[in-house]
């Protein structure tokens, strides 16, 4: 199982990430904004993560990191 984690601080919410998922488990947080005023990326079901990492490749802000 891959963990997941996300510099949200950092997130423009461009949604990318969310794009790129094959899985389907990402998405732009609406309950939460970060410093730069903007609602940020989240995984909803990590357990689901296959660690492919498609989401990090496509972050053009590096906010994204894939453990495996």
């Amino acid at each position: 199982m891959a963990k997941l984690t996300f510099k949200t601080d950092n997130c423009k919410g461009c949604s990318l990430c969310v794009d790129a998922c094959p899985k389907g488990i990402l998405r732009i947080a609406t309950d939460k904004i970060n410093k730069k005023g903007h609602h940020p990326a989240e995984c909803f079901d990590e357990d689901k993560c296959i660690g492919c990492a498609s989401c990090a490749m496509m972050c053009p802000d590096c906010i994204i990191k894939v453990e495996r």
